[in-house]
């Protein structure tokens, strides 16, 4: 909790990581809408899995151009710029008057936020590596800590009754304070480091890793992006709690990353991920009742065990033996990615052809995959 006093107590430090709040309050709000998008549209659930599919793909498209950009344009500059390019984007999905004009909008509002993604992350890397002081943990609180304000903005569906006002609002709150606070980071520039080419060599020792990241954060987008629709339509809740899955696994997403360091520092990376793993077991067994309160309690379970297992995940392949650190973590970032990419897709498949329930009945399979694999990490580190 020492980084977080740190960033709560000196305004160099929040304002960096008001951007990483900043960027999940327009993706939170966007996703809280995602069932009034579909009706609105009249669009089935396959056809909304591949419109899901193009905001993803719009962050990994970015991605290899981010850095150029970055250097480019100078990391404080192009953080700032991507929190702008990211409020005008995140309105267009809710303005779109039809099925392709949603994927485009939602390509447009996934590069903008990639490009943010990658330059604030650099941010917080370039102040560390300058003040010594260490923060970055507490950033990925606050980025689950912007979720959390977009879920509480849920109960704002019924008393508006209108999207676009509701976006504009949360737009507003992101601009306010980071217009606030840029003078904090603005002026930083990213020292310039020349990668080394990737090898296929790292992909034996690192695949455990690597698997536990691609099914993990597709688990997460895909609790993200379906849990609303879930709500509405498996437990038939009121349009009032159609929120509340998301918020409740946002809260416990932050929670666990406030406190995951100290906990893993106690018991160790492996354990927690497989304590982890058990958690989002349990909670999908919650959420397949059907019953509202029970789901929206399975999806804060699922919160709190998915929290610690990227970060813990991206800590082991850092300090693989024998493998440089950027390049192990460089591998496990890109097999998370894919699998945020490729969920939405499969599980609007799933949905349109099955069920929604079947849907979640995969995500659990998945859940003990993941128990699976960190029984082999703990037998091949022993």
């Amino acid at each position: 909790m020492r980084s977080l006093r740190l960033i709560l107590g000196n305004a160099r430090y929040f304002g960096p990581s008001w951007v990483f709040a900043s960027i999940n309050i327009l993706f939170g709000t966007w996703a809280i809408y995602i069932p009034t998008v579909k009706d609105a549209l009249n669009i089935s659930k396959s056809e909304l899995g591949i419109a899901i599919f193009f905001l993803a793909l719009g962050v990994f498209t970015i991605f290899p151009f981010a850095s150029a950009i970055i250097n480019k344009f100078g990391v404080g500059k192009t953080t700032f710029y991507g929190v702008l390019l990211s409020c005008i984007t995140a309105m267009l999905p809710l303005l779109a008057p039809n099925y392709y004009i949603l994927m485009g909008a939602l390509f447009l509002f996934g590069a903008t936020n990639g490009v943010t993604d990658i330059s604030m992350n650099t941010l917080v890397t370039e102040i560390e590596k300058k003040d010594k002081v260490k923060f970055m943990a507490a950033s990925h609180g606050f980025f689950s800590l912007g979720g959390v304000l977009a879920g509480m903005g849920s109960f704002l569906i019924g008393p508006l009754s209108n999207p676009v006002l509701h976006m504009s609002i949360a737009v507003i709150l992101v601009l306010v304070v980071n217009f606030r606070f840029r003078s904090q980071y603005f002026s930083e520039i990213a020292e310039e480091i020349e990668n080394e080419p990737f090898s296929f060599g790292l992909l034996k020792p690192l695949l455990l890793l690597g698997l536990i990241s691609f099914v993990a954060m597709g688990s997460e987008g895909a609790i993200v992006d379906w849990s609303g629709l879930y709500l509405k339509e498996i437990t038939l809740a009121p349009e009032a709690l159609w929120g509340l899955g998301f918020l409740g696994f946002q809260v416990t997403m932050t929670l666990g990353r406030f406190l995951g360091d100290g906990i893993s520092d106690k018991i160790g990376s492996i354990k927690i991920v497989a304590i982890g793993a058990i958690l989002a077991i349990i909670g999908y067994f919650l959420v397949l009742t059907g019953n509202t309160y029970f789901s929206i309690l399975g999806f804060a379970l699922n919160g709190l065990g998915f929290s610690v297992m990227v970060p813990e995940v991206f800590r082991i392949g850092g300090n693989v033996k024998g493998i440089d650190s950027s390049k192990g973590i460089a591998f496990i970032a890109g097999a998370g990615y894919t699998g945020f990419l490729c969920a939405p897709p499969i599980l609007g498949f799933l949905a349109e052809n099955y069920s929604l329930t079947r849907s979640f009945v995969v995500l659990l399979a998945c859940g003990f995959l993941i128990l699976l694999f960190t029984l082999l990490l703990k037998r091949k580190k022993a």
